[in-house]
C-alpha cells in the first residue's frame, strides 16, 4: 500500500542544517498495523507525517497505490487526505464542543449535510463505545474517553489508513491498554491500515504486526514483531525491549556462575510454548537442565517465551540437544559452550 523510498528529510535551524531523516526506506502492507518506535529525536513522528505529507521530503518518494503523493495537485492531495485519519497524543479536541460537534467536524469541512454528517459520528461513536456520551464536552471525559473521540474523529471520514503519534503516551497503563484492543479491533473489523508511533514495545507487542526501529533518522533494524523481539539484531532495538524489561536481563550471567555445562538461550513460539519440552528433552537425552532467567508472554495473539538454559551431561548427549531442539522447531542460541 505504501512504499518510502530513499526518504531524506533536512531542516534548517538557527543557519545550520538538520537530518531529521536519512535514506529511509520502508513498506507498509494494507490492512495490516504496522509500528514505529524510538526514542525522542530518532525521526519518528517527522516519519509518520510524511505519510499525510504534514511534512515534505527533502528527497525520495512516497508512493501509495504506486502513486507519488509528493507529486500530486493540490486538488488531489486534498482528496488523498479525505482517505487519511490522525489520532494525536493530546486528542487535540475542541473544548467548546460537544463530542457529536467534535465528531461531526471534518465532515462538516467536507462538506456533508447535519443529517448526515451527525448520522456517521453516532456510528462511529457506537464503534468506540461513547454512544451515551455524545451531549458531553471534552472536559467532562476521561483522558481514556477524549483518545476515545480522537479516533471516531479520526474515522468518520471512512479513511483508508490512520496515523497514531504516541496515541496512548499521554494515558495510564490500564487505559493504554483499552486503547489498544480498540485500535485492534478497528484493524479487524474494518480492515483498516493502521501506522502507529510509539516508544514503548509494550504498545508494539500488544496490538502491531510489523514494527521498524528508528535511530538517529534511520531504519536500524525492521522486521515481523516477533521476529525482532526474539531475535534482535541492533543495539537500538536490545536497548529498548531492554528498557521496557522484555528480555530479560542480564540476569542469567550471574545465575550462571559456578554452573557447569552448555549454556543456551531458547526461543518459543506459538503451540511450542505450551509444551513440557524440558521435560521431555531431559528425559530423552539423559540430560539435566536447569532454568536460570525466563520469560513468557504474548505479542498480539501469538504466545512466545525465552529462557536461558544451563545442560549438564555427557558430551555426545550435549551435542544431540541442538537437533532435537530443531526438530522441536525451538530456535535457539549458545551463549557457552
Amino acid at each position: 500500500m505504501i512504499d518510502l523510498e530513499n526518504i531524506r528529510k533536512t531542516f534548517d535551524s538557527a543557519g545550520r542544517v538538520v537530518h531529521a531523516l536519512a535514506d529511509v526506506s520502508l513498506n507498509i502492507r494494507e490492512g495490516e498495523v504496522f509500528g514505529i518506535i524510538g526514542r525522542s529525536g530518532a525521526g519518528k513522528s517527522t516519519l509518520i507525517r510524511l505519510l499525510n505529507l504534514l511534512e515534505r521530503p527533502t528527497e525520495g518518494a512516497v508512493r501509495v497505490d504506486g502513486h507519488d503523493i509528493t507529486q500530486f495537485s493540490d486538488a488531489q492531495l486534498r482528496e488523498y487526505r479525505h482517505s487519511v485519519g490522525m489520532v494525536f497524543q493530546h486528542f487535540n479536541l475542541l473544548r467548546s464542543r460537544t463530542v457529536l460537534q467534535n465528531v461531526c467536524f471534518p465532515l462538516r469541512l467536507a462538506g456533508l449535510s447535519r443529517a448526515a454528517r451527525e448520522a456517521r459520528a453516532r456510528e462511529v461513536l457506537n464503534l468506540v463505545g461513547l454512544s451515551d456520551h455524545e451531549h458531553k464536552y471534552p472536559g467532562q471525559l476521561s483522558g481514556g474517553q477524549q483518545q476515545r473521540v480522537g479516533i471516531a474523529r479520526a474515522l468518520a471520514s471512512r479513511p483508508r489508513l490512520l496515523l497514531c503519534d504516541e496515541a496512548t503516551s499521554a494515558l495510564d497503563p490500564e487505559t493504554t491498554q483499552s486503547i489498544l484492543r480498540l485500535l485492534g479491533d478497528i484493524n479487524q473489523r474494518l480492515g483498516l491500515t493502521i501506522v502507529l508511533i510509539t516508544h514503548s514495545m509494550d504498545v508494539i507487542r500488544a496490538v502491531c504486526d510489523r514494527v521498524a526501529v528508528i535511530e538517529a533518522g534511520r531504519i536500524v533494524e525492521s522486521g515481523q514483531v516477533l521476529e525482532v523481539f526474539l531475535h534482535p539484531q541492533h543495539d537500538a532495538t536490545r536497548a529498548l525491549l531492554s528498557e521496557s524489561g522484555l528480555d530479560g536481563g542480564e540476569g542469567w550471567r550471574a545465575m550462571a556462575q559456578g554452573i557447569s555445562g552448555r549454556l543456551l538461550r531458547l526461543s518459543f513460539r506459538g503451540d511450542a510454548t505450551g509444551t513440557p519440552l524440558l521435560s521431555q528433552l531431559s528425559r530423552d537425552l539423559r540430560l539435566d537442565l536447569s532454568i536460570l532467567q525466563g520469560s513468557v508472554g504474548r505479542i498480539k495473539e501469538t504466545p512466545y517465551g525465552q529462557l536461558v538454559v544451563a545442560a549438564q551431561g555427557a558430551a555426545e548427549d550435549l551435542d544431540a540437544l541442538g537437533g532435537a531442539l530443531d526438530r522441536a522447531g525451538v530456535n535457539y542460541e549458545v551463549l557457552r559452550t
